[in-house]
């Protein structure tokens, strides 16, 4: 079955770029230029990725984003102006799982929505679950292929990228993890100037959905200088 992939940007140019890309490679687009029309259609279809723009005509791209996450979990790729890293850190604190900044070179963007898609369908696979693919310590059970984690007996709603980040981090337990081979293994894609804020902000949501604690921290741990770790 092709993917379906929401497009909303108010820029017409610019959405229509995305789509003759996306359409190139097969997906289906559900386009649109404004927020709520957006959001209706979320309503009525079944979505596996979406492309928003931080700047819409009605409702802005966060609010959408967060109204998606309400309900959802699948991908989101938030799509900034340039050099405006408050947007970044913003979407990416509301539940996005990746961005690309204006302007974007076309086959890049499919590259990351590949990425993206890729991750999320590995962790919704419904088989039988190898122990090698589950996690369980201190009251935390991580399932890899329902893309499952319940901790302390009840279950934590996260993002396909928050999921990644807990299970390496998890799986190398006692061991500290640095930024750049978090990011690696997640992003799949190289450390670059910028990245060290991206996993930043997904720490801190990660934490904060645990109930965790930077100053005293149960889990998730920072290795100042060096990285992350889960003890236990």
């Amino acid at each position: 079955m092709r993917e379906k992939i929401l497009v909303v940007d108010d820029e017409q140019s610019i959405a229509d770029l995305i789509e003759v890309y996306l359409k190139s490679e097969n997906y289906q687009v559900l386009k649109f230029y404004n927020g709520q029309d957006a959001l209706q259609c979320i309503e009525n279809e079944t979505v596996d990725l979406a492309l928003l723009d931080v700047m819409l005509p009605d409702v802005n791209g966060f609010s959408v984003c967060q109204q998606i996450r309400e309900k959802h979990n699948f991908p989101i790729i938030m799509l900034t102006a340039k050099d405006e890293e408050i947007d970044k850190i913003t979407g990416l604190t509301l539940g996005a799982d990746d961005y690309i900044t204006k302007p974007f070179r076309p086959l890049e963007m499919v590259a990351r929505v590949k990425a993206q898609l890729r991750r999320f369908t590995k962790y919704n696979q419904a088989e039988p679950v190898p122990e090698e693919n589950c996690i369980v310590f201190s009251g935390l059970v991580l399932n890899k292929d329902k893309h499952e984690c319940i901790l302390n007996e009840k279950p934590l709603s996260l993002t396909p990228t928050e999921f990644s980040i807990l299970w390496v981090l998890a799986s190398n337990r006692g061991r500290v993890v640095s930024s750049e081979e978090l990011f690696l293994q997640v992003w799949g894609d190289k450390y670059f100037t910028g990245s060290n804020n991206t996993v930043m902000v997904h720490i801190r949501h990660l934490r904060e959905k645990m109930h965790d604690s930077a100053e005293n921290p149960q889990y998730i741990k920072t290795v100042w200088g060096v990285g992350y770790k889960i003890e236990g």
